[in-house]
């Protein structure tokens, strides 16, 4: 099997499935000690270039091929960096990886395609949210060089948020 990850408009019926399949997957598994879990999709027109990209990752067996994973990467408004100067913020939404998929590296097929396309569209930093609960998902993004900073956003699923600089050239 072959794994290929491909830029794609948000609003084909692929992203639309692993959407659905994200969506009831953190419902079903979020903490209830953190309340009800706010099912809230991004518009697919913020993953439009430039303002943003939104990717699938496909395996391919022979002439098969099965989409196992997604990203969204967005513009959101300019921030400032730990040393006061302006970041040009793209924020990563929506990775998913669907369970048949987990493990083979998907995910970080993903997050290298967003990051390069973050580069791509000008961004200095990438910002994200997660939630606690999801110690994969942290341990990838710290791994990656993401830290954590302080809240950037309201989202009532999230518990964590993440910061990385963008290295350009």
């Amino acid at each position: 099997m072959t794994l290929e990850v491909r830029t794609v408009p948000a609003d084909i019926p692929e992203v639309d499935a692993l959407l659905d399949a994200y969506l009831d997957e953190r419902e079903a598994t979020f903490p209830s000690a953190q309340g009800t879990y706010s099912r809230k999709r991004t518009p697919a027109a913020e993953f439009t270039p430039p303002n943003g990209v939104f990717v699938v990752a496909y395996e391919a067996d022979g002439d098969v091929r099965h989409a196992v994973g997604c990203g969204g990467l967005r513009r959101i408004p300019d921030g400032h960096g730990e040393d006061g100067a302006v970041d040009v913020r793209f924020e990563v939404k929506h990775v998913f990886v669907t369970p048949e998929g987990r493990g083979r590296g998907v995910a970080t097929a993903v997050m290298d395609a967003l990051e390069a396309a973050a580069a791509g569209l000008g961004a200095t930093a990438i910002v994200l949210d997660t939630n606690d609960s999801l110690v994969a998902a942290g341990a990838m993004y710290r791994g990656r060089g993401y830290t954590r900073v302080p809240a950037f956003n309201d989202n009532p699923n999230a518990t964590a948020w993440y910061r990385k600089p963008v290295r350009v050239g």
